[in-house]
């Protein structure tokens, strides 16, 4: 072993000068209005990471407006009084005539829904159940929409950042979160502030209604036209027992097709105020002036009224098992989730700790599963802390001669074993290494740290980027077996099983390809996608690699559940070469 390995072993092996390894010290700047500045200076770097987080996501939203936080992502990037349009007070003529015509078609529309449930009609989106006046409306709001366009600079917003050297311009939404960033030169800083102030101070939600229609597709490309995204949907929504996470965060979709841009402005005014907001940059930057340059742009910001509202209601406890069988184009999976703990809950570090015990090529699961008894092609788990609530979900996808009652056994044995036995203390500490090793890779970007440091203070506050570690070093053998025993059981679950649904077999053909375990449970389109970057992966630089592997982690943001299967692959495929490459120095 040469002498680098040697240190870096020490360091790992040693839990509190792995911990302060990790220590961010991030300057903070609050505004009179309540918006939080966090500021982490890097100097070398001729680009900032800059970037900002409304603490709202999909859990704040109510039955009627789901996917509303989700829209806001669309509309923040198109323009403002200033940005996006040739004439402003067209434009607003233009909204207010929208409005108005929307509030008379949201009258027919109520219409149809009652005659659909009183089993009048089938779908209130066929044109033939539509009234005349109904018809002649649409036909006025469709006119005004082309109307519309023609005084709209399209992608103004985007085009400003660009030619100012500034790139990675994104956004995502979560069911706790909704985040926008951009990585800008170091030279064009005043140039971010006054751009995402001047869309919060002034903001013009233009093409509100047909930017509806736009996520009513994504809706359909993501969810309603993959083999199991209305599965992934229904499951949810049947794990969740009063939680407000049971709806997708996409939203329902005659709530999409039902918002209008009254209701999104009053849910405007209370999640977009200042002091429901916190900005951070990352890189070459003086924080004095940073914090000057906050306070002139963001400082015209208006505080909210009234504090955001606390989410009310608390997850009821389940009391009996509950399960779903589904018939897709997929392989045969098994999937088991456990109701478990928020974000930031006493149990979290060992559920946490528990989840490295059964992952990657050398845990429980897969050398057990996959390995040893060949029922599965893969096999995972994982604690999934939300703001509000969590569960624990265990999965694996079955291997050709296998069923999922086997799988389901298997995963459910293993589970027994870490309720009655101590885990080893080699296993142990092995796992501790791995996250600890885990957590500093994730520090090294400025982008990495940057989300990093939004979304830990849209939860508990960023200064849990340093306290979190030591708790995750501090789990015991005994804690494990707590919190498997406490969490683990039959009544506090609910179970999903997919079985292939049988279709024609192409003629003829070629014998099939041998199985690929990095790919395994992944549908055609996503393994063709896998298979290409696995083969690119050798000949990138690390330096590149690492920025693709930001660019996913960001991805997983926004992704619906039945896409973060195939995004987690690309990472560990990813994190394999990474670490490859590392131990070969």
């Amino acid at each position: 072993m040469n002498r680098r390995a040697i240190l870096l072993c020490a360091i790992l092996l040693a839990s509190p000068l792995t911990t302060s390894a990790q220590n961010v010290d991030a300057k903070v700047h609050t505004l009179k209005n309540g918006l939080k500045v966090l500021m982490v200076p890097r100097r070398g770097d001729p680009n900032i990471s800059a970037g900002w987080i409304a603490k709202v996501g999909s859990v704040n939203e109510r039955p009627g407006i789901t996917g509303i936080a989700h829209l806001f992502e669309h509309m923040m990037f198109k323009g403002t009084r200033t940005i996006g349009t040739s004439d402003i007070e067209k434009d607003l003529r233009t909204l207010a005539k929208l409005d108005s015509i929307k509030g008379e078609m949201q009258k027919e529309e109520e219409e149809l829904v009652r005659r659909l449930r009183a089993g009048e009609i089938d779908d209130v989106r066929d044109p033939a159940a539509r009234s005349a006046r109904h018809q002649e409306l649409r036909k006025e709001f469709e006119e005004l929409l082309k109307a519309q366009k023609t005084n709209i600079v399209k992608d103004e917003f985007d085009k400003i950042y660009k030619i100012n050297g500034a790139s990675g311009m994104n956004a995502g939404t979560s069911y706790d979160f909704t985040i926008y960033f951009v990585n800008v030169p170091a030279n064009k800083l005043e140039l971010w502030f006054w751009m995402e102030s001047d869309r919060l101070y002034n903001p013009v939600f233009r093409e509100f209604y047909s930017e509806r229609d736009v996520v009513r597709e994504e809706r359909r490309l993501r969810v309603e036209s993959t083999p199991t995204g209305k599965f992934e949907e229904q499951f949810d929504a049947l794990f969740w027992g009063s939680s407000p996470y049971s709806w997708p965060v996409i939203g329902w979709p005659s709530d999409v097709e039902g918002i209008t841009r009254e209701e999104a402005l009053s849910f405007y005014g209370v999640y977009y105020a200042p002091n429901n907001l916190t900005a951070c940059l990352v890189g070459d930057f003086e924080p004095q002036e940073a914090a000057k340059l906050a306070d002139k742009y963001f400082g015209r910001l208006k505080r909210g009224p009234r504090p955001p509202p606390a989410v009310r209601t608390i997850e009821i406890r389940q009391l009996a098992e509950k399960k779903m069988v589904g018939y897709a184009e997929t392989k045969p999976k098994v999937r088991i989730r456990y109701h478990s703990v928020a974000d930031g809950h006493v149990d979290e570090p060992a559920l946490v700790v528990l989840q490295g015990l059964l992952n990657g090529r050398t845990g429980r699961f897969y050398k057990s599963l996959v390995l040893d008894r060949k029922i599965a092609t893969s096999a995972g788990g994982g604690q999934e802390g939300r703001k509000y609530e969590g569960y624990f979900e265990v999965s694996a996808t079955v291997a050709d001669g296998h069923t999922p009652k086997e799988a389901q056994a298997a995963l459910e044995k293993i589970l027994e074993d870490l309720k009655k036995n101590d885990v080893g203390v080699r296993e142990l500490q092995k796992v501790k290494n791995q996250r600890a090793a885990s957590e500093f890779r994730k520090l090294r970007s400025n982008f990495s740290l940057l989300l990093q440091l939004l979304v830990r203070d849209s939860y508990r506050g960023w200064e849990t980027i340093n306290t979190d570690p030591p708790k995750l070093q501090a789990v015991t053998a005994a804690d494990i077996r707590r919190v498997a025993g406490k969490y683990f059981t039959r009544e506090n679950r609910t179970i999903l099983v997919f079985h292939t649904k049988e279709k024609e077999a192409p003629a003829g053909g070629a014998a099939p390809e041998e199985a690929d375990p990095d790919l395994a449970g992944l549908n055609a389109s996503d393994q063709q996608k896998a298979k290409l970057l696995k083969k690119n992966l050798p000949a990138m630089g690390l330096e590149d690699m690492e920025k693709l592997r930001e660019q996913i982690s960001t991805g997983l943001l926004q992704a619906p559940e039945e896409k973060k299967t195939f995004l987690e692959a690309l990472l560990k495929m990813i994190d394999k070469h990474i670490e490859g490459r590392e131990s070969a120095k």
